[in-house]
């Protein structure tokens, strides 16, 4: 049997966890290791309130050894072409290219509630979280 994938975690599933959600606790419970993309930090910061909720987010993410994974090159491309090829037709915006390309380039499992953003890409392993 292979080993499995590392699994990227979107922003959505987070937001789940931070609303107290029991599926999301229970699934990134059993993740070893977190890897997020920049961009989902990003995302997260901007969507906090005041500075001790991005203290809180920080803390969290810290306390949980999170692998925060930066743009290369590579994932610059990769997203690029994955923007070429589904903004008109899908509907691909700028960050889903982003964390999509990261979690190719890193051959990761993108976690995510939002996998209709995500289904048309092509060698992207998704998994579906369902809250």
């Amino acid at each position: 049997m292979s080993p499995a994938l590392p699994v990227l975690i979107d922003s959505d599933v987070l937001i789940w966890l931070t609303r107290g959600h029991v599926g999301a606790a229970q699934r990134l419970g059993q993740i070893s290791t977190w890897r997020i993309s920049v961009v989902t930090y990003m995302e997260l910061a901007q969507g906090c309130r005041d500075k001790a909720e991005l203290a809180r987010l920080k803390k969290g993410l810290a306390v949980r050894n999170t692998d925060v994974l930066q743009v290369t090159p590579a994932i610059s491309e990769r997203a690029a072409e994955l923007v070429d090829l589904l903004a008109l037709s899908h509907g691909m915006r700028l960050a889903d290219a982003l964390i999509g390309a990261t979690a190719i380039v890193h051959g990761a499992t993108l976690i995510t509630a939002n996998t209709r953003h995500f289904e048309a890409v092509q060698n992207l392993v998704l998994e579906a979280f369902l809250p």
